[in-house]
């Protein structure tokens, strides 16, 4: 019961995390000497000290003949820190529980191996399946080298996103809304297509009352329509990346850049490539991505399969009118078995609201236990 204490206060530090430390998983580690807690540590942002390093130097001389709990293996080569697995050995550390393994190939085992070798008791598979969920992102990226999407959508009880004129404030309540910031918080990158821009003109920024991390925002723009005097322009509150075709004005690309929008032209004079989209997301370091619509992004990400998560947030609201809008339009899908299976994840109420988290069925292939 003790240790799986100890590697719970571990998790939830790295929990505290989230959202902070991309493209570096986030990773807790407690140290406990005679029974004390005597360091704790969490990776606070990537280039910066790891869990084991900051929990090392609370310690000081406390750490030798202690045991450490981390949530992930500690890393064993040189990067932009030095290698945890090193450090726990110097500091004396006598036991390590690792909630579990690293799956990076520059990891994978290393680190745990050099612990075993040192002398060091190992045990590894903790609490694995609670430190795995803290970095389902990461993990993703590592086996797709494409971001982690999820879709998120806001309906009313009978399923509709906007009325037939297009409106669409407010189907939630403030609760709700407030939940979304949250969420935004811990993604890399928020997206929508220009309809959601010219019809809403969003800022897409992270509002919370402890403040937040605000996401590079997103813009799907195959013609560059957007306007000059769009927020995600003008505000300079966060990053703004436009992705449009080869038929956008070269001098409105030009322009844009000028004023420090990065714009970037695929190759088409017709749709923009989605999993080209991902593609350059993902070079450019973007681990999750946060997909707020409107109906026709949400239907090509379905149509493409481009997904692993769905959020719908259903608030107390009721249309009532059969031609009002829907989340997505896929185009034509005649039989059911074209339809997507999904998992339910979770289901929690938010004030007046619902909030139901779906899973894509994938298969997984994180790693537990000992070896």
């Amino acid at each position: 019961m003790g240790h799986e204490m100890h590697m719970n206060t571990a998790i939830q530090l790295a929990k505290a995390t989230m959202g902070q430390t991309s493209p570096n998983p986030a990773v807790g580690c407690v140290l406990v000497n005679d029974g004390r807690i005597v360091g704790m540590g969490a990776h606070l942002r990537a280039g910066g000290a790891h869990a084991e390093v900051q929990a090392i130097r609370m310690a000081g001389d406390e750490a030798k003949g202690a045991t450490a709990y981390v949530t992930l293996e500690p890393c064993s080569h040189y990067g932009k820190t030095p290698p945890c697995a090193h450090a726990l050995v110097e500091a004396g550390v006598r036991t390590v529980f690792v909630a579990m393994k690293d799956p990076h190939h520059v990891v994978k085992g290393k680190g745990i191996e050099h612990l075993r070798q040192a002398g060091l008791d190992v045990h590894v598979g903790l609490c694995g399946e609670e430190a795995g969920r803290l970095n389902t992102f990461f993990f993703h990226t590592l086996t797709q080298r494409l971001p982690y999407v999820t879709l998120k959508v806001a309906q009313t009880i009978d399923g509709k996103t906007s009325t037939t004129t297009g409106e669409s404030k407010w189907i939630t309540t403030e609760e709700a809304r407030q939940d979304v910031h949250d969420d935004r918080h811990r993604y890399d990158a928020i997206l929508v297509g220009i309809g959601t821009i010219l019809h809403d003109d969003p800022s897409l920024t992270t509002r919370r009352p402890e403040g937040g991390l605000h996401s590079v925002r997103v813009i799907v723009d195959s013609k560059l329509s957007i306007p000059f005097e769009a927020q995600v322009v003008t505000d300079q509150q966060a990053e703004t990346w436009i992705f449009t075709t080869a038929k956008a004005d070269k001098e409105k690309v030009s322009a844009l850049r000028h004023l420090g929008i990065r714009v970037f032209v695929q190759n088409t004079k017709t749709e923009i490539d989605l999993e080209s989209l991902l593609s350059t997301l993902y070079e450019e370091d973007i681990v999750s991505l946060y997909v707020e619509g409107g109906r026709k992004i949400h239907g090509s990400f379905l149509q493409a399969g481009l997904f692993q998560k769905l959020i719908v947030y259903t608030g107390p609201r009721l249309i009532g009118d059969i031609a009002a809008g829907s989340f997505a339009d896929r185009g034509n899908v005649p039989e059911m078995n074209d339809s997507y299976t999904l998992s339910l994840e979770d289901v929690i109420r938010i004030g007046e609201n619902i909030k139901a988290t779906y899973k894509k069925k994938e298969v997984t292939s994180h790693v537990h236990g000992d070896y």
